[in-house]
């Protein structure tokens, strides 16, 4: 065993209070803790926020369902370390929050049960998820959790500006450029007449924003990412499209160079450029800016899918998942696991309030869904969602290496080919020591 596991497995059970894991449904979870403010709180309706409407949910099934009699532990995210440990020490939870990107590293390993048994239990079919939900969780063919959202990128506008541009048709709606000559032309526009940048790029210490941009529009232009599960292949006709095209953005000032998250959030909300493409999860701190007078957003907010700019309509999506730990399990253990994801999968349009798409298609499509503000303009996401090809491991790591690589090429730090080389190399050879 590895010495950070058995240090995590050591924390882990040095820290845990007797009550933690109960003798029922054993339910450990990130999205932050809130006992304050909801604690006792079973009104999902009312419930605001990743933290406060996931809580609120399992506050509910565990008074719907007093005979599983939930237990639940609430980890810093992405809390993988605890897992791990968890899972060394066979002593597991039976309910785990997993990012999509993630699943792969424990069902490969088989760390985790596949769940059609539980789905057929609860009465759904995985039919019933999005196409984007339900590959994100599919492992050799088989499903290795509940699909419970699709997050990805997006455009995020600022439509004040776009006004001023010039850029807002009669319909009200913001133009978007269709290829990558209109994405040049609408930007030198838009620096001409506002005189500020048209695309806020965090750039810096950022690497996923990099490289949803890059995956993205090398999936939009029909290239494979990879060409096997070990090897990656970026440094290609499309791909260098891709990053010489935003390498361009950058060096004609059309799009910003030097901000990290926060900076580039501030810059967005205070007015300072037209959109910031970053995540699903943006959208409720930015509708709170546009219901808030005086502030620049105000009234002036829109969000869209990132624009097709090739053949085609493609986003590179992943999303959140519940998963299940495998260890043996009573017949009532299994039951409340079934019981968990009837419950939840019912229940998966008032986690679309925070701003991710629902796993459930017919959610997407109902019109709960679609009266919420902004949520009819990205439905879409949840069709054209991709996720990374089955069987590739590290997902998460993968992504910060590529996006580190991506950012240099975007920033002119190195040449475009350069850059997308050193991502092939350093992603070949790490997964080539993954076992």
């Amino acid at each position: 065993m590895r010495p950070w596991v058995v240090l995590a497995a050591a924390l882990l059970l040095g820290s845990c209070s007797s009550g933690e894991r109960g003798q029922g449904l054993y339910i450990q979870r990130f999205f932050g803790e809130c006992t304050s403010e909801y604690g006792s709180s079973t009104d999902v309706a009312k419930a605001e926020g990743e933290c406060g409407i996931v809580t609120t949910m399992i506050n509910a099934f565990r008074a719907a369902h007093p005979e599983a009699r939930v237990s639940q532990n609430v980890v810093a995210w992405p809390g993988y370390s605890p897992l791990t440990a968890q899972l060394a020490a066979r002593q597991p939870p039976d309910l785990v929050t997993m990012h999509s990107g993630v699943v792969p590293d424990y069902a490969g390993k088989g760390l985790l049960e596949p769940v059609e048994p539980y789905l057929a239990a609860a009465g759904l079919s995985p039919a019933v998820f999005t196409p984007a939900s339900r590959q994100g969780v599919t492992w050799g063919g088989k499903m290795y959790g509940l699909p419970w959202d699709t997050h990805g990128g997006l455009w995020h506008i600022n439509m004040a500006l776009f006004r001023k541009a010039g850029l807002v048709g009669a319909d009200g709606r913001p133009i978007l450029p269709r290829s990558p000559e209109e994405l040049l032309a609408q930007g030198r526009q838009f620096r001409a007449r506002t005189g500020k940048p048209y695309l806020i790029q965090s750039l810096v210490g950022d690497p996923a924003g990099a490289a949803r941009i890059l995956y993205t529009y090398m999936m939009a232009q029909g290239a494979p990412l990879f060409s096997d599960p070990k090897h990656i292949r970026l440094n290609t006709p499309e791909g260098r499209r891709v990053a010489e095209l935003f390498a361009q953005v950058t060096r004609e000032g059309i799009g910003t160079s030097n901000m990290d998250t926060p900076a580039a959030i501030a810059a967005f909300m205070n007015g300072e450029g037209g959109v910031y493409p970053t995540g699903t999860w943006m959208i409720g701190q930015f509708e709170t800016e546009e219901k808030t007078r005086g502030r620049p957003l105000f009234g002036s907010y829109s969000v869209q899918p990132f624009p097709q700019l090739y053949r085609q309509n493609l986003m590179y999506v992943s999303g959140h998942a519940w998963v299940v730990p495998k260890r043996e399990r009573t017949a009532a253990e299994k039951q409340a696991i079934a019981d968990f994801f009837r419950f939840m999968a019912a229940r998966n349009g008032d986690w679309a309030r925070t701003g991710h798409l629902p796993a459930v298609q017919a959610q997407v499509d109902g019109p709960a869904f679609r009266s919420l503000p902004h949520r009819q303009d990205i439905a879409v996401v949840a069709t054209i969602g991709r996720a990374l090809p089955d069987g590739v491991l590290r997902q998460n790591a993968i992504e910060g290496l590529v996006g580190e690589e991506m950012a240099a090429a975007i920033t002119g730090q190195k040449p475009v080919a350069q850059a997308l080389s050193d991502a092939d190399r350093r992603v070949n050879e790490f997964l080539a020591e993954v076992q």
